[in-house]
C-alpha cells in the first residue's frame, strides 16, 4: 500500500527574518530573534537556505549555522562571510539553534531565508508512484533528488514544472515500478512556485 506525504511552504523569503540588524561582536552569537523565530529558534514550515547579509566586508571571517536538517538530524554549516552583501548556505535547515561568529564582524550582520525551499518526501530507500502538485502563481521547476549528505539534497532523478495559474492541480503517476530513489527522496523547489504537493510512496 502506498504512503502520501503532503509539503507546502508558502512563507515568503525574509532576509533579517531568524536575526536583525545588530553587530554580534567577536565571537559571539548572533540574537535569534526575528520574525521567523520563537523562543530563541527557529522552526521553518520546510526547509530552507540561510541567507546572511554582512554591511562591512566580513569575507575574512565565518559562521556557524547551526539546527536540524530535513530529516530531524543534527546539522552544523560553517560559511564563509560576506563582503558587504549576503551569503548562503548549500544545505537545507528544517529549524536553526544558533549562528556564531567566527571572527570580528566589521559591521551589522542580519540573518534570514532566501527564497530557496526544501522538504524531505522518504528517507531510505522507496519508489515514487506519483504525485499531485498545486501549482503557485509563478510558473518554476521543481527537482526531486535522491539522497541527502549534510544538509545538501543529492542527484536530480525528476524534474516537473508548475504551470504558473495559481491553485491549479497537475498530477503525474510513475508506471510500471515508478521511480527508485534509493538513498531517500528529496524535493527543492523556490516559493511562490507551488502551494501544496503530495507525493505517494511505498
Amino acid at each position: 500500500m502506498a504512503s502520501a506525504k503532503t509539503i507546502s511552504d508558502e512563507v515568503a523569503a525574509d532576509d533579517n527574518g531568524i536575526s536583525v540588524s545588530a553587530n554580534p561582536g567577536n565571537n559571539a552569537a548572533l540574537t535569534i530573534g526575528g520574525a521567523l523565530a520563537d523562543g530563541g529558534s527557529v522552526t521553518f514550515a520546510g526547509g530552507r537556505v540561510v541567507e546572511i547579509t554582512s554591511a562591512g566586508n566580513d569575507s575574512g571571517m565565518d559562521f556557524v549555522i547551526a539546527g536540524t536538517d530535513l530529516d530531524g538530524a543534527s546539522l552544523s554549516i560553517t560559511i564563509d562571510g560576506g563582503n558587504a552583501g549576503a551569503v548562503e548556505t548549500s544545505a537545507f535547515f528544517a529549524t536553526v539553534a544558533s549562528i556564531t561568529s567566527v571572527g570580528n564582524s566589521a559591521g551589522n550582520v542580519i540573518a534570514g531565508t532566501s527564497t530557496e525551499a526544501a522538504g524531505s518526501v522518504f528517507s531510505g530507500a522507496g519508489r515514487l508512484r506519483g504525485m499531485t502538485i498545486t501549482s503557485g502563481g509563478t510558473a518554476g521547476i521543481i527537482n526531486l533528488h535522491n539522497g541527502l549528505t549534510a544538509g545538501v539534497p543529492g542527484t536530480i532523478l525528476f524534474k516537473a514544472r508548475t504551470i504558473g495559474t495559481d491553485n491549479t492541480n497537475e498530477h503525474y503517476n510513475f508506471p510500471d515500478d515508478g521511480i527508485l530513489f534509493d538513498s531517500g527522496c528529496y524535493v527543492t523547489y523556490t516559493i511562490g512556485h507551488i502551494d501544496m504537493m503530495t507525493f505517494y510512496f511505498n
